[in-house]
């Protein structure tokens, strides 16, 4: 018998057993499988297709949601373990919790009202070194001339961007000095109303030592809250929280 005959008794006898259908069947199996992983692989169509249905439903749904109840349970929980920390991880949980909890409710605050609580920080933080002390009513310190100042830069005729800073200055203590840039669309944003520029992003480390003005100012930023400018310029005199020591000669 030739090899020709042999050949075709061979698969004429698998066609009969069912091996070749069977074979057939085993590599439909894979190829389908293929085609399958290709279409919900990471980059396939279906997987594409997935994507934007799961997207078109749960996006809205997140940006309407109202995270107001978990924020106070924010609050419970990082209160609980910051009495359980370190005073070094305590600093650094506050920060984060004044980060995370500001008042949603705000959508604008006066630069008057910023004026206010940066006197409050440099009431509580301003250096004393090189201050009188004053004996009338107990003993205190001199108080320290704050001021702050609106300036806008000079706008383009043939622009709608305008840029400008709010400048808060202790003549005594430079180290209590901050500016805040401004800027805005004059065709988008209400009059006297500014966005502005703040440090959004910084890493656990850096969190820890962070000052409270500072941190206000993020949290503000964090929440798309607007600075009013209804007074643009204001002084005032403050006095160091810190007390001296009394010292009689």
């Amino acid at each position: 018998m030739s090899l020709e005959n042999n050949i075709k008794d061979i698969i004429s006898k698998k066609l009969e057993d069912g091996t070749v259908e069977k074979l057939i069947e085993e590599q439909l199996e894979k190829g389908m499988n293929k085609a399958l992983e290709s279409l919900f692989g990471s980059y396939g169509d279906v997987t594409k297709v997935i994507e934007e249905k799961v997207k078109s439903v749960m996006i809205p749904y997140l940006e309407n949601h109202d995270y107001s109840r978990y924020i106070v349970k924010l609050d419970s929980v990082l209160t609980e373990v910051i009495e359980k920390t370190t005073a070094d991880n305590r600093k650094l949980l506050s920060n984060f919790k004044q980060l995370m909890t500001i008042d949603t409710s705000i959508k604008v605050i006066k630069v008057s009202e910023l004026f206010g609580k940066w006197c409050k920080y440099v009431e509580e933080n301003v250096e004393t070194d090189g201050l009188e002390v004053d004996y009338d009513d107990g003993p205190s310190y001199e108080s320290v001339s704050v001021t702050y100042e609106f300036e806008e830069t000079e706008k383009k005729d043939w622009s709608k961007y305008e840029k400008g800073r709010i400048v808060f200055e202790c003549e005594h203590d430079n180290e209590m000095n901050f500016c805040i840039d401004l800027y805005r669309w004059d065709d988008i944003h209400k009059t006297n109303q500014w966005d502005f520029d703040a440090k959004t992003e910084c890493s656990l480390s850096s969190l820890r030592h962070i000052d409270e003005f500072t941190l206000y100012i993020m949290s503000l930023k964090q929440a798309n809250v607007k600075i009013e400018i209804d007074e643009t310029d204001d002084s005032e005199g403050i006095t160091p929280e810190k007390e001296p020591e009394a010292s009689f000669s």
